[in-house]
């Protein structure tokens, strides 16, 4: 992807500074670059993604495959978003301490070799499956490994972008998050009937090990400060995101957020075929529309808050809370609608609650800097992914003493109205 910089003819102006940027590395590259690596931290994003929103898509599936009570299945689809949740504010520390390359080769490498070991040991096969804690527990340790991505991958865009393309490109980068869940929720489940989830595995594991091989041959990282020096001395005097309430609060919508996001996408194809009738080609339709939307939603919001100066971003956010409340509210009274009428609310309140993630992002890594946005991203992921592991663990418990009417309004509405609440409102400017 770099290239030496190529004689220029003689001029009397000197070159242009943003024809040419330098990586840490040393190497020159051509300005086109930075698109370079945006593409490689949307692979890379759309590779994990496919894995950790991909295999809720096959949850009813997966629960008849290894013989599975709905509270097993609610255990395994929790544990790769645990690992996230668990290590991915570490791994933003990390990218601002010792670069973003190394993170993403170690982390990808890490995720690559897990999966290869689940779909080598970890699937049903004569008569018999693994017991749920056992693929619960290696599918953790993906999920910790791969993490990585999440806020490796945005500090490098953060770095090559300019400051105002970085909302546009980070969501862009974001949207890969559910452009990899509908590429997952088009092939898994397909894969899983037709031939078994060993090649359900097999397809992650090759398409993780194609992003790993992509930041090893072409991740060059951002000429961006590091939070320490050599010597252990301080390199830049920003404050820490994670020592800032305003960053924090902005962080704890994300996790509300997120409760009605992975209702969706953990327990929709439950919900879409015990209550809805809808058959699992209907499921997969219905999913993946939600992913493209949300995809949309996401780079449509990030181009538009750019060109607006960023002024307008957590308005934005607070408009999404708002409507997701809404959809959900409408969602929950789907014994009195037709079916047609439910679908629709469902794929509207999908997309909504998947969709506020770009400006979400490129909110808080702005409020942090581009020498801290690491970090930022990290806090950001881990409140998200706090949100993916509580809620499959939640929906069983609320069904057992309640109703899917009652999921919706308790797990979708209410989160949402509190992150409308909760999200703090633009600073007048000047």
């Amino acid at each position: 992807m770099s290239q030496q910089t190529q004689d220029r003819p003689q001029t009397t102006q000197p070159p242009r500074t943003d024809d040419i940027v330098i990586g840490r590395t040393g190497k020159r590259h051509s300005s086109r670059y930075r698109w370079g690596i945006l593409g490689i931290g949307i692979f890379a994003q759309a590779a994990f993604s496919a894995a950790f929103q991909g295999i809720p898509t096959s949850g009813s599936i997966l629960a008849a495959a290894y013989g599975y009570s709905l509270s097993q299945l609610g255990l395994v689809l929790a544990a790769v978003t645990a690992g996230i949740f668990v290590t991915d504010v570490f791994w933003g520390i990390l990218s601002d301490r010792i670069g973003e390359r190394t993170v993403l080769i170690v982390g990808l490498g890490g995720t690559t070799a897990t999966l290869a070991y689940v779909t080598a040991f970890l699937v049903p096969g004569g008569g018999a499956a693994p017991a749920a804690w056992a693929l619960a527990a290696v599918l953790f340790l993906s999920g910790a490994l791969g993490g990585c991505v999440n806020g490796a991958s945005g500090r490098a865009v953060m770095g090559w972008f300019p400051a105002n393309k970085r909302g546009f490109a980070i969501s862009l980068r974001v949207a890969a998050v559910p452009l990899g869940g509908a590429l997952g929720a088009a092939i898994l489940p397909s894969l899983a009937l037709g031939a078994g989830f060993r090649w359900v595995f097999a397809f992650l594991t090759v398409f993780m090990l194609a992003a790993t091989v992509a930041v090893v041959l072409w991740l060059d990282e951002p000429p961006i400060a590091r939070t320490k020096a050599s010597g252990g001395i301080a390199a830049t005097t920003t404050t820490s995101p994670l020592r800032r309430w305003d960053i924090w609060r902005v962080a704890i919508t994300a996790f509300l957020l997120d409760l009605p996001q992975f209702t969706v996408l953990t327990f929709g194809t439950v919900f879409l075929t015990s209550e809805i009738g809808l058959p699992i080609e209907g499921v997969v339709v219905a999913l993946v529309v939600v992913q493209v939307l949300a995809a949309a939603s996401r780079v449509w919001s990030g181009r538009w808050t750019d060109n607006r100066g960023g002024r307008y971003r957590r308005t934005l956010v607070r408009g999404y809370s708002w409507a997701i409340a809404v959809a959900f509210v409408g969602v929950a009274g789907y014994s009195f609608a037709p079916t047609w009428l439910v679908i629709a609310l469902f794929v509207t309140a999908g997309f909504l609650a998947c969709g506020w993630h770009g400006v979400h992002y490129a909110e808080i890594a702005t409020m942090a800097g581009a020498e801290r946005s690491g970090t930022a991203l990290g806090l950001e992921n881990t409140m998200v992914f706090g949100g993916a592991f509580v809620t499959p663990l939640i929906i069983p418990i609320v069904l057992s003493v309640s109703s899917w009417p009652v999921v919706m309004l308790v797990v979708g509405a209410v989160p949402a109205v509190a992150s409308a609440l909760m999200m703090p409102k633009e600073q007048p400017v000047g």
